[in-house]
């Protein structure tokens, strides 16, 4: 499993703890080296790394290397093909992140960091949607889905 764009690991951290191998990546050194002490401390495995998610052109998540690829609270448009290419055939992406309506609330405000209406679905091409929701949640406007990727 890859948790990307990690913070400090609530993600990771749980799956983890729940007994699944996984990989943690984020650009903030100092949230790596959280995750990777909360991982010491919990005697848990992460394998955490720093890795610049927006260079250009995008990192490679590895061709096919997961079976649940895990984003939340992060959008990098340009990125979204190596996502879709990191998960092993028939596997998940799990997304949620805000969307334009978010700004209407405050924090983002940019518009490269919100979805527009029904963008999470048309950026998750060639997978199948197995649910999804947009709207206002807990207080707060985001998109999500669970989607397949071909088998």
């Amino acid at each position: 499993m890859l948790d990307v764009a990690c913070g400090r690991g609530r993600h990771a951290l749980f799956m983890a703890g729940a007994g699944f191998g996984v990989d943690a990546i984020d650009r903030d050194s100092e949230a790596i080296a959280e995750v990777q002490e909360q991982a010491r401390q919990r005697g848990l495995v992460v394998n955490a790394a720093v890795v610049d998610l927006e260079t250009h052109p995008p990192p490679s998540l590895g061709d096919g290397r997961y079976d649940c690829v895990l984003v939340f609270n992060y959008l990098h448009r340009p990125l979204f093909p190596a996502l879709r290419r990191a998960v092993k055939r028939g596997g998940l992406i799990v997304y949620e992140t805000f969307t334009v309506r978010q700004a209407e609330r405050g924090h983002p405000q940019n518009p490269d960091f919100l979805l527009r209406d029904g963008e999470l679905i048309q950026l998750l091409e060639a997978f199948t949607i197995l649910r999804s929701r947009e709207g206002e949640y807990d207080g707060r406007f985001v998109a999500s889905a669970v989607a397949r990727g071909p088998k």
